[in-house]
């Protein structure tokens, strides 16, 4: 009886806990939001031809981590970035994308603002005199806001050194003789920015929210709004209707962060589901990536690409069809347009441009003014199904690149992005780490409890593994030092706190699995349910097994010499080395929290090294118990074996 009353409550609270935090995460049903309206339809002219207006193009960079004391050649090349392709290049804007800076310890493992590096940054951006030549626009990333206590504080070296010197997000608004291109920042670094590392994701408030949604208003009127920011959007935490709903008015969000999760993801590109596209760029700390965009007659396109690779190409018409936004582009004039347009940049001057379609030869493009290319084409040829352009530069040093995408005139033909991309940038990995913590949680409990309670355990059948283990798991629910050790020790990895210590430089906090608690703000969790389920995984649970498996060979008359007498070395001998790797692993994790939180938080921390001192305390009770307290078992046992 006490078992299925365990078992409803565990059940009941699973249940409750899971549409608690999909209530959260997609609000009620039906709930409106003033949001942006959609642009009207656009006209089918002016479309692509001969001229050389109604187009425009920037670059973006993003994740320059420029260090103290690791890889000079970041600033090296920022600066030859700043100068010699930007000069060539000429951008009407460039985008920083945040983590500008590196601000760790030379170490790695701790973090903090380090004021030379900021003074690297801003000593390539004036003796570039890259301001005088377009417009810088930088925004920070996580790294920028490690260990700042407030946004007041004289480590807030962003306002001090950055191109824009204020903080929070902006809206920038390009003007041209054939309209407004608005460019909105996303700032969600989080206030105060607490160390390394829970700030990987970033954080708005609903004051924020606001303020982003009357920046969206303001874009209405544009041609097109480009959002950029420096988290991927599903790294930003973000009260009801959420930013990706914010943003939906917006052709494209650009933005930086993952690194392409150190080149597994080389392309992580996707498409929201109110139509607005977020485009990763990968790095330029390891990878010198960055990423040309343009404008042309309002149908917009980009490439990614790799500093000192030249020459640089981008495809402005026609423009790929897996990038195409019919919501916001007026695709028509796709069918309307009379030339191939291309960009075509160079260290030396182009001599050729080759265009080809589905593999035929379409001829050669003629310059039209500065990188321009253009070639007379008849898009009816092509108003049928998808057809590849590749377009092949040369310049007169011998250098030559070709690039090529899929293009289709016909409004219903779609490509869909790479599934894992897409499952990468559009799950809510926060809510799901959150769901799977609470669920891991409410198992363990449950397991306890449920063998805790439940009375006379009856033996069936051989001794393999389930019934072995159940049989373990029974044993140790039964005895008080281990069932309340691990029952309190799952409980306070829930509400306990983790550690106490130095969140910013002199201001203190605690660490919870919900947040963190620092100088009277509370910063909600996000990374903390992550080392919570890896705390859970990789050591609770572990030890768990591990107190059974140990409780076990007790009932079997062993104790810790004897056991190893056995010779059963090759069953016997991965259970110990597994548990003392795991246990190096916990031990570590406490000399991380030293170098990253300070002394303090090294002896305030119950999860870490209290955790850490009792683990060998309930080892040892487990190979030393009083054999009278296993004694009813290990007849059980043997009976079972004998029978």
């Amino acid at each position: 009886m006490a078992a299925v009353l365990a078992f409803r409550v565990v059940a009941g609270l699973a249940a409750a806990a899971f549409t608690a935090v999909l209530l959260e995460h997609y609000g009620l049903a039906g709930q409106t939001s003033p949001l942006p309206q959609p642009r009207v339809p656009r006209r089918p002219h002016p479309a692509p031809g001969p001229g050389a207006n109604n187009i425009f193009w920037g670059l973006q960079i993003s994740d320059l981590h420029l260090s103290r004391f690791h890889d000079p050649g970041r600033a090296t090349d920022l600066e030859k970035f700043c100068s010699e392709t930007i000069d060539i290049i000429q951008p009407a804007l460039v985008l920083a994308t945040g983590d500008l800076t590196d601000a760790k310890t030379k170490d790695m493992l701790g973090s903090r603002q380090q004021e030379v590096e900021w003074q690297t940054y801003h000593g390539i951006l004036k003796k570039t005199r890259v301001m005088e030549k377009t417009k810088w626009l930088d925004i920070k990333g996580n790294h920028d806001a490690f260990n700042i206590p407030s946004l007041e504080s004289v480590e807030n070296y962003y306002r001090k050194y950055s191109a824009i010197h204020r903080d929070g997000s902006f809206h920038y608004v390009h003007s041209t003789t054939f309209g407004n291109y608005s460019f909105i920042s996303l700032d969600a670094t989080p206030n105060p920015g607490p160390k390394r590392p829970y700030n990987f994701f970033g954080i708005l408030d609903k004051k924020q929210m606001e303020e982003l949604l009357l920046l969206s208003k303001e874009s209405s009127w544009s041609n097109h709004s480009i959002w950029f920011g420096h988290y991927t959007t599903f790294t930003v935490l973000s009260p009801s209707p959420g930013v990706r709903s914010i943003m939906s008015s917006a052709t494209a969000y650009l933005c930086g962060h993952l690194h392409t999760l150190g080149g597994l993801m080389p392309v992580l590109h996707t498409r929201h589901f109110q139509g607005t596209l977020e485009l990763e760029l990968g790095d330029w700390k390891n990878a010198r990536r960055y990423r040309i965009f343009a404008f042309d007659h309002d149908l917009f396109s980009f490439a990614d690409l790799i500093f000192g690779e030249w020459p640089v190409v981008l495809i402005t018409n026609p423009k790929s069809l897996l990038y195409s936004c019919p919501k916001h582009e007026p695709l028509e004039r796709l069918l309307h347009s009379t030339h191939i347009r291309v960009l075509a940049f160079s260290l030396s001057s182009i001599t050729s441009v080759t265009v080809k379609i589905d593999g035929v030869h379409l001829g050669q493009a003629i310059h039209l003014s500065g990188p321009i290319f253009i070639l007379k084409w008849n898009p009816r040829n092509y108003s049928n199904r998808t057809h590849n352009i590749e377009v092949i530069v040369q310049d007169s040093a011998g250098r030559s690149k070709s690039v090529h995408h899929i293009f289709s005139l016909q409004e219903d033909d779609h490509l869909r992005f790479d599934p894992l991309a897409s499952f990468i940038l559009l799950t809510d990995h926060c809510m799901v780490a959150r769901v799977l913590f609470v669920m891991i949680v409410l198992i363990q409990l449950f397991i306890l409890i449920i063998f805790r309670h439940q009375g006379h355990l009856e033996l069936k059948g051989p001794p393999g593994f389930i019934n072995l283990t159940t049989f373990s798991l029974h044993v140790l629910s039964k005895i008080n030092t281990f069932y309340y050790s691990l029952l309190l020790l799952t409980l306070y990895t829930v509400l306990g706190p983790w550690f106490v210590g130095e969140i910013t430089e002199g201001k203190m906090g605690c660490c919870f699995a919900f947040g963190i608690f620092v100088d009277g703000h509370f910063l909600q969790g996000s990374v903390t349910f992550i080392v919570g389920i890896l705390q859970l995984a990789f050591f609770n649970i572990p030890l768990m097994a591990y107190l059974c498996w140990s409780l076990l060979q007790r009932c079997f008359g062993h104790n810790f010499r004897s056991h190893l007498r056995q010779r059963k070395y090759l069953k016997i001998i991965p259970v110990h080395l597994l548990m003392l790797l795991l246990y190096i692993w916990q031990i570590y994790s406490c000399y991380f929290l030293h170098m990253t939180y300070g002394t303090l938080a090294f002896f305030f921390s119950p999860l870490r090294s209290w955790l850490t001192l009792l683990t060998p305390v309930l080892v040892y009770c487990a190979w030393t118990l009083n054999s009278k307290e296993l004694g009813t078992f290990t007849v059980q046992l043997k009976n079972h074996l004998n029978s």
